[in-house]
């Protein structure tokens, strides 16, 4: 039997993150094809290809083509357990992934070879600095044209404020993408297409010197790539442990998740640097991996990952030592103890039953409505764990029953769903009307599938103009009363019945500031 040390020490949890379309979901699939997880990988858009991919699962993800929710998936790796979050890359999606970033202790940042840095990396990556998470880059799509590699790398110290340091260097790209050459190992990986199997050819070679390496890549690359190389190692720092666990350095890998190509270097690597569960930091103190007292928060609710039996998730990420199946934990907000029966372990939406799990891995718990995101779980000691706040919506509507006959079925639809944290609502206190605020637009659709699809229950959507909701305090209670007397048509309660404010127009909410100094605004449900 291994030792509690030994078995946190193996582990690696990481998140996969990118703007949507970069090809993080396909290199999520190779990564499992490698740890032997799934024998043939699923295109996550391809109509030959009948099998979808493994971590989007849900009716909506297969449909669009796009991941809505965080998925989980763990397996063993030459003596490793690899935990890989699958990670929503459209920005509707957003505080979903944040909310992963809590959870994890490394991160793997996929970027289109063609585009470079978009808009949703760049949110993402401000996130990674301010926790100083460690990032590998993966430089994805080299089968097809895109730009100069230089170009990519200088573009990615700008925007990730941090050193990089290539790991693998491409040759060629687009059509006459030849391979990639491995600057730390001198070996060459060639290039073969090959979307569904692991198959990839490398070549020892001793330097870049080798008489032979014009037989596999031919005379005009092998003196481009004898150049670049020469210029990679002139320009940018040797790898340095230390910079990289520290979130300072970024090592950068080039490939073709789709071709399975690069993915094996980028595993290898990982493995080896990425490091095993880190602190956490408590309200009350921080808390090491390696106690033997079990802690751990939950960062994510998942309803219905069965359909059949309408069952909620509660995905906790273990802080400290060793969760054990059917013991008694005691869960902090309801100062209640639990015991789990069922608890479970994840290959995206295969659960299996797990007697035991260690600092590091993500378990899930089932969940009859006892759990939030946040809520803490320990042997018995007072924790909190911090950071998993909420932020003010963007957008909002009014959400309304579309059949009468089907009043129950959208409540509990609506309770789940907000539960989840996938959007969050909040009931006027003046007419009594539910409203939903969401981040981005396609929330709302995605709200009204699910709703329909796993619910039975059709709702219907009325805009409202609305700029912030505020959540509002005060030590003054009289000022809060005059307030709410005031404001009486802007005034709501959220899902945990703290008062909000929904401001009209950025000019009101001055004015409401102005007018009433005693009172404080928030924006994020965190205070």
């Amino acid at each position: 039997m291994a030792s509690l040390e030994e078995e946190i020490r193996r582990r690696r949890t990481f998140a996969i993150i990118s703007h949507p379309d970069a090809g993080k979901t396909t290199l999520t699939e190779k990564l499992l094809l490698y740890g032997g997880a799934i024998h043939v990988a699923g295109a996550v858009k391809s109509n030959k290809i009948r099998k979808t991919a493994t971590s989007d699962w849900m009716e909506i993800e297969r449909q669009r083509g796009i991941s809505v929710a965080t998925s989980v998936m763990g397996f063993e790796y030459e003596g490793y357990k690899i935990n890989i979050l699958d990670t929503p890359g459209h920005e509707d999606f957003a505080e979903d992934t944040f909310r992963t970033l809590t959870a994890v202790d490394s991160v793997i940042i996929v970027v289109d070879s063609a585009k470079g840095v978009e808009k949703q990396t760049r949110r993402l990556m401000e996130v990674c600095r301010m926790r100083s998470t460690p990032v590998i880059v993966f430089i994805n799509k080299l089968d097809r044209e895109g730009r100069d590699a230089f170009d990519l790398l200088d573009e990615l110290e700008a925007e990730l404020a941090m050193q990089v340091c290539p790991m693998t260097w491409p040759i060629g790209m687009g059509e006459r993408f030849k391979g990639v050459y491995n600057l730390f190992k001198s070996s060459l990986s060639l290039f073969k297409s090959d979307k569904q199997h692991v198959a990839e050819e490398v070549v020892e070679i001793d330097s870049l010197e080798d008489p032979a390496l014009h037989q596999y890549i031919g005379e005009e690359s092998t003196h481009r790539l004898r150049e670049e190389s020469e210029l990679v190692r002139g320009c940018y720092p040797k790898p340095d442990l230390e910079a990289y666990r520290k979130g300072q350095q970024a090592p950068v890998f080039f490939g073709s998740a789709l071709n399975n190509f690069g993915v094996k270097e980028l595993l290898q690597t990982f493995i080896e640097i990425a490091p095993s569960p880190k602190d956490t930091m408590a309200q009350e103190r921080v808390v090491s991996p390696y106690e033997p007292t079990f802690s751990g928060f939950v960062f994510k609710i998942h309803a219905n990952m069965d359909p059949n039996h309408r069952s909620s998730i509660a995905f906790v990420k273990i802080c400290s030592g060793c969760f054990r199946r059917n013991e008694y934990y005691r869960h902090l907000r309801l100062d209640k103890k639990f015991r789990f029966a069922a608890p479970t372990a994840f290959m995206a939406q295969k659960k299996e039953i797990v007697e035991e799990a260690f600092a590091g891995d993500i378990v899930g718990l089932p969940d009859t409505g006892n759990f939030k995101i946040g809520d803490t779980l320990t042997e018995g000691e007072e924790l909190h764990f911090k950071g998993l706040p909420s932020f003010s919506p963007e957008l909002f509507q009014y959400i309304d029953n579309a059949d009468p006959m089907k009043q129950k079925q959208l409540a509990k639809g609506i309770e789940q769903l907000m539960g989840e944290g996938v959007a969050q609502l909040f009931i006027n206190t003046f007419n009594n009307r539910r409203i939903i605020g969401t981040v981005g637009q396609l929330q709302f659709e995605v709200i009204k599938f699910r709703l329909l699809h796993e619910y039975g229950a059709e709702c219907r959507w009325t805009p409202i103009s609305l700029y912030k909701a505020c959540w509002i305090e005060t030590d003054d209670s009289t000022a809060l009363e005059h307030f709410k007397l005031r404001k009486v048509q802007q005034m709501a309660r959220d899902i945990e019945g703290r008062d909000v404010f929904l401001a009209e127009s950025p000019y009101l909410l001055r004015m409401a500031e102005e007018e009433f100094p005693s009172i404080r605004f928030h924006f994020t449900n965190e205070f």
